[in-house]
């Protein structure tokens, strides 16, 4: 990859998902609920804890030193750097990622 994504601004948006805003001007919202998994990710599974997020070196990272790389961030996001063009998510991690052009869930 010759384009070195880096996550400029990032929203929570209930549960595990994340709103990420990338520096080609991209965005989608990607669930990390998947990737919850090992021990340094461990913390991450309390709500309270995994809304403590922060953007630092061009990524997501926690309190405790968790972080996802930015090209994996940019990937599951299924974004292309594509100027001038609507951006649409990647059939391949669908399940994951939510397009902000889909209404909006209910939230319980």
């Amino acid at each position: 990859m010759s384009f070195l994504p880096a996550v400029v601004h990032a929203e929570h948006r209930g549960g595990f998902r994340v709103r990420v805003v990338f520096n080609d001007g991209s965005e989608n919202t990607i669930d990390f609920e998947p990737w919850l998994e090992g021990p340094v990710f461990e913390p991450l599974k309390d709500p309270d804890y995994f809304r403590r997020f922060f953007v630092d070196g061009g990524t997501l990272v926690w309190p405790n030193g968790a972080d996802v790389a930015p090209e994996t961030l940019y990937q599951a996001a299924g974004r292309r750097r594509r100027a001038g063009r609507r951006l649409q998510p990647s059939k391949a991690r669908r399940p994951a990622v939510e397009s902000r052009t889909k209404p909006a869930r209910l939230r319980g």
